[in-house]
């Protein structure tokens, strides 16, 4: 793959990029216009795919949030065209690395040395790049190691960049400004955390220790003395990422195994940490043919305020779901409704979350839960379709829930997804505690 040379890191050179971009969409879309009035049938099909192509590239140049988005995006089947879908899970693993020169200045900056000063031995191109930064392997007294380098101005750009994407992501999920002001200040937010390598190197930390009981699931050892604002140096761990995993026609009962060493991480760091691994892409974990499971990546960390985790998981509690009083108060506590609703609005907005989230949270109301199975997601595609094309649920107020649910359902969609890549049947036990004197 081609290595960059430079980024753009300053607004007016990054918003020309897109403003670039947009320009090329609009050729595609009068290529298109014109192959449809030609009878072409397949021209929709290569439209999406020149769209995939410029959007992608334009987004992996300049990196940061911007690419962060693209990631985001290839986790959601219901928004994006599948050749955009192919295209943007790039990102999560797969992105255009940096030049060698741009790292070795980078370090210059962190340590005042190269990292041939550091490190026995450094590769010069990157085995891994992502949205944030890529990974170089080095050894050290014998030891194998992942070097993580941030971006350049990744952080600098990241409030600029969402100003630039915000009108674009309204427009697709037809939403308005003040509907999502304040997720976008908790995306904000999680991406600055994301771009603070010091942040990552303590929370990494932190969660390996405290997941020490955890058997067979692995993290990687981090070195403070190697580390930086922008640099994260960490052991290197083996094993596969999850689509190189399945080309090894692994068996079921490994899929079954892995799919539940995966599916009891989350649920210890839930509900014994109060904290969620919110980046649940692929590309952060390695599966291997003994069944062990290796972790990466804590950059992306939500904590979750006690009491909201006590109300918000009671959703799975038969004894509030189906009673529709303490379910109507639930709902108000995580904003679902609002007190100054109008009864037309409650009418509504009531069962339509009801009918929603009895779907979702399926897989935790049956004792084992088969992944592989299409047809559920299927319906959970179908109902996300319905409802981001229903005019009526524009005209109540499109965006609604608190801000803490971005990345705890961001979290849990991303790990029902990888579940069912890999086809895991997983006994769905939940550790969560259910209160009833709330």
């Amino acid at each position: 793959m081609k290595e960059q040379k430079k980024i753009s890191t300053g607004k007016v050179k990054r918003a020309a990029k897109l403003i670039a971009t947009g320009a090329k969409l609009g050729g595609n879309y009068a290529k298109y216009y014109a192959k449809s009035a030609m009878g072409d049938k397949n021209a929709k099909e290569q439209l999406d795919k020149d769209n995939a192509d410029d959007i992608y590239q334009s987004l992996s140049e300049l990196k940061g949030s911007a690419l962060k988005v693209a990631q985001i995006m290839s986790m959601d089947k219901n928004t994006l065209p599948k050749a955009m879908i192919e295209k943007f899970t790039l990102a999560q693993y797969s992105a255009p690395p940096l030049s060698f020169p741009l790292v070795v200045k980078t370090f210059r900056q962190e340590f005042g040395k190269s990292p041939n000063d550091i490190f026995d031995t450094f590769s010069k191109k990157a085995v891994n790049a992502a949205s944030i930064g890529q990974v170089h392997l080095a050894t050290k007294d014998d030891k194998k190691l992942a070097v993580k380098v941030q971006y350049p101005g990744v952080a600098d750009s990241v409030h600029s960049d969402l100003t630039m994407v915000k009108p674009i992501a309204m427009k697709m999920l037809g939403l308005k400004e003040k509907e999502v002001r304040h997720y976008f200040k908790e995306v904000e937010q999680k991406l600055l955390e994301e771009t603070d390598y010091v942040l990552e190197l303590k929370q990494s930390i932190e969660i390996s220790e405290a997941s020490a009981a955890l058997e067979g699931v692995f993290f990687p050892k981090y070195y403070p003395d190697y580390s930086g604002s922008r640099i994260l140096t960490m052991d290197w761990l083996e094993g596969l990422h999850l689509d190189a995993f399945l080309k090894t026609n692994p068996s079921q009962e490994l899929r079954n195994l892995l799919g539940q060493k995966l599916w009891d991480m989350y649920d210890f760091h839930v509900n014994n940490l109060q904290m969620i691994h919110a980046d649940p892409h692929p590309g952060n974990f390695l599966f291997r043919e003994d069944g062990t499971l290796g972790v990466l990546d804590f950059g992306c960390i939500k904590r979750i305020p006690y009491d909201f985790y006590r109300r918000y998981f009671q959703l799975i509690n038969p004894e509030y779901f189906n009673n529709d009083e303490k379910l109507e108060d639930l709902f108000y506590f995580l904003e679902f409704l609002y007190k100054d609703d109008t009864q037309e609005a409650k009418d509504f907005f009531f069962p339509l979350f009801k009918e929603t989230l009895h779907l979702l949270i399926y897989p935790f109301t049956v004792e084992e839960f088969d992944f592989s199975d299409e047809s559920y997601f299927n319906k959970v595609y179908q109902r996300g379709e319905e409802l981001s094309k229903s005019k009526d649920v524009r005209k109540n107020g499109a965006a609604r829930g608190s801000h803490h649910i971005i990345y705890i359902n961001r979290a849990y969609f991303g790990l029902f997804s990888i579940l069912n890549q890999l086809g895991a049947k997983i006994k769905t036990r939940t550790s969560f505690r259910f209160d009833e004197n709330l």
